[in-house]
């Protein structure tokens, strides 16, 4: 099993990545607080993994809740299934929620978390590859708006990741893929060793090579868990981590949410950011072309596949959570492997790559 800890003083956390850890109840019960555990779960992975999860532990008083899968039902309707679940089996203060499946389920079960009788304990068990390298560390919260993607949520850290790779045996090619955009994103946005590792080994881990995706995992837990450790409220440095978000959650917003899967528009925001960086002359051609080529390699799309017009996109990234004084920050390339929060980048560059993939 490989650890790594989020330090963040008092609220800090271990992450736990390797196969087999849902047979290792000790990962979670040390973790938890209190006798009363909810686990929140979907439709999805309820069937493959709750009971197993609940085999864990025995000797608490466990309910459970299993919302509907799908980002169309990332809303505070949704979120309150939960709190009714935690009212009506009267879960105290010192309960404990599970978060058990991918990034919607993680990101709801952290705000109930976050709001129930003002901040109760919860544990991520992400079963997703987006959700295990990206969503399930960092202690971001939250739901969608219909005018905005995340705009209503909470900062609340969990007290332990565990990641079982295991549960990526049930996940399906598309979703797979979709992960792999977070993971790729590590290696453009600061680590050139992780990105140079990323394109030796894309076939492998595009077969689902175990030893490849603890790997990649754990590099990539580890370059989130130390950009948070330095601005866990995404005050300044954090804000990288949205490198290709702005784009990716415009082309959700528009499109509406669950058309695309979060990491399929970031792929292709991600890919917007670079043209906009090559237009700003700090990548080549090359370079750009060499981000398409990975991404293609890992079966994600670079380019929009549905009628967005140039304004409703445009429109769209203006509800973001970067958005400062109604100017856009966006996350650029000054190379492969450096990025930067740009704010005075050209709006007619802008525009031209917003005409480019809105055509």
């Amino acid at each position: 099993m490989r650890t790594l800890s989020l330090d963040l003083a008092e609220k800090s956390y271990p992450i736990y990545i390797s196969q087999g850890l849902l047979s290792q109840a000790e990962l979670l019960t040390k973790h938890i607080s209190g006798k009363q555990v909810m686990i929140v779960t979907n439709t999805t992975v309820a069937p493959l993994y709750l009971e197993q999860v609940k085999s864990l532990l025995g000797d608490y008083q466990i309910s459970t809740v299993v919302l509907p899968d799908g980002e169309q039902y990332k809303t505070l309707d949704t979120v309150n299934l939960i709190f009714s679940a935690l009212l009506e089996a009267r879960f105290d203060r010192s309960c404990t929620l599970v978060a058990l499946g991918g990034g919607v389920v993680g990101d709801m079960t952290g705000f109930a978390a976050a709001s129930y009788q003002r901040g109760v304990s919860f544990i991520q068990i992400p079963t997703t590859l987006l959700s295990q390298v990206d969503s399930s560390v960092g202690g971001k919260t939250g739901v969608n708006h219909t005018l905005g993607k995340n705009m209503i949520g909470a900062f609340h850290q969990p007290k332990c990741v565990v990641i079982d790779v295991d549960t990526l045996d049930t996940l399906d090619n598309r979703q797979y893929s979709a992960g792999m955009a977070e993971v790729i994103k590590y290696g453009l946005l600061g680590n050139t060793d992780f990105l140079h590792y990323l394109q030796n080994n894309i076939d492998g881990l595009m077969a689902r090579d175990k030893d490849l995706i603890i790997e990649a995992v754990y590099q990539s837990c580890e370059d989130k868990a130390n950009i948070v450790a330095q601005d866990e409220l995404e005050a300044g440095k954090r804000a990288l981590l949205n490198f290709g978000h702005t784009f990716g959650h415009a082309i959700e917003n528009t499109l509406g949410y669950g058309n695309y899967l979060h990491g399929e528009a970031i792929s292709v925001g991600m890919l917007m950011a670079a043209k906009l960086s090559q237009l700003e002359s700090y990548l080549d051609v090359d370079e750009v072309n060499e981000i398409q080529h990975l991404l293609e390699k890992a079966n994600l799309p670079t380019s929009i596949s549905g009628k967005i017009t140039a304004s409703d996109f445009m429109a769209a990234m203006s509800v973001d959570k970067k958005v400062i004084d109604g100017n856009i920050r966006l996350i650029l390339l000054k190379e492969l492997g450096d990025a930067f929060i740009c704010d005075d980048y050209r709006v007619p560059l802008l525009n031209q790559v917003i005409n480019d993939f809105c055509q």
